[in-house]
């Protein structure tokens, strides 16, 4: 007799290879017209499935995981971050928990280096200029923005991507400095010439730029805090391709518009998909939709990560990308 392929349930529509491949291996319902699941939607799914693969947007709180039936046994998430899963529940129900890491590096590490260059020099501010035909010629003073080549940048969060975007940065001239839990291995800050800071609080206060480069847990919500916004130097610029929830959105939305910082690129935001009416009005902010890691190549190779996880995890092993619940070791 057949064995019984795993009914996975997958909460948006991924690329065409994943779902072919999921499709062959797999008792697999798809969401086709990649409308959200709603929060009944989802509870309903935890209760029939063998494997649910959601998404960063699928909120798997206490209350749902609670509702799941004890065939839910993979929850196998299409992203990197974890932050909106409840670990604690699901490694107390026996939920094993894996994500994509590393294949998005690259990609995020790009998309951190642009607006690293769009906000100082202005460029989205240009291009809407442009595109209203506002632009009037080649002016001496016109448009004047300033050069990265020189500046300090102070990372946080100096993993894969913090790593990623201090190499890019340094051959672009970029003096690089970090805060990280620990410092990185002597070998890397000798390679970039990194200066590392135990004190994010006096790190803040000597940069020319900062780039967010840290997941969002417990421990770094509003880890820029307003307090800590006020320690940045009038002329410094911020970027967040990480996650909104680490900056106090209110508190820096206020900060540019009163021009006490300079500037900001933003990809994600605190209550996204909501975004403050405020900061669209703000010529000095890039704002983009959460698309750092929007790349072809990005998504097959998550969507790759995902099938190796589900597909090491009913063979009987154990995943390679499985999620190690940190408040369980505190």
């Amino acid at each position: 007799m057949p064995h019984k392929k795993p009914l996975v349930i997958v909460t948006r529509k991924l690329p065409d290879p994943t779902e072919t491949r999921m499709m062959e291996l797999f008792d697999t319902r798809l969401n086709v017209d990649d409308a959200p699941m709603d929060r009944e939607a989802l509870t309903e799914a935890v209760k029939i499935a063998d494997v649910l693969v959601p998404t960063v947007t699928d909120h798997i709180d206490a209350e749902i995981l609670t509702a799941a039936s004890p065939r839910l046994r993979l929850i196998a998430s299409f992203g990197t971050g974890v932050d909106h899963i409840d670990l604690t529940v699901a490694r107390d129900r026996g939920i094993v928990v894996t994500n994509t890491p590393g294949v998005l590096t690259e990609d995020t590490a790009d998309m951190t280096m642009a607006l690293i260059l769009a906000v100082p020099r202005r460029l989205t501010e240009g291009e809407r200029l442009m595109r209203a035909g506002g632009w009037t010629g080649w002016s001496p003073t016109g448009m004047l923005g300033h050069r990265i080549w020189g500046k300090r940048l102070g990372i946080i969060g100096m993993g894969r991507i913090g790593s990623a975007v201090a190499k890019r940065a340094r051959a672009c001239g970029l003096s690089i400095h970090y805060h990280n839990r620990h410092p990185v291995t002597e070998a890397l800050e000798d390679e970039l010439e990194a200066t590392y800071w135990e004190s994010l609080d006096q790190m803040l206060a000597h940069m020319d730029i900062i780039s967010v480069n840290c997941p969002h847990t417990p421990a770094t919500y509003h880890l820029l805090s307003a307090r800590r916004l006020k320690l940045l130097q009038p002329h410094a610029v911020i970027v967040n391709p990480s996650r909104g929830e680490v900056i106090d959105e209110t508190a820096l939305t206020e900060m540019l518009t009163r021009q006490e910082i300079a500037g900001a690129g933003l990809d994600v935001y605190e209550h996204e998909p909501a975004v403050n009416p405020k900061l669209r009005q703000l010529d000095n902010v890039v704002l983009l939709p959460h698309m750092g890691s929007a790349t072809i190549e990005g998504r097959i190779a998550m969507g790759e990560r995902v099938l190796i996880n589900i597909k090491t995890f009913v063979d009987g092993h154990r995943p390679p990308d499985r999620v190690i619940d940190e408040t369980a070791l505190t």
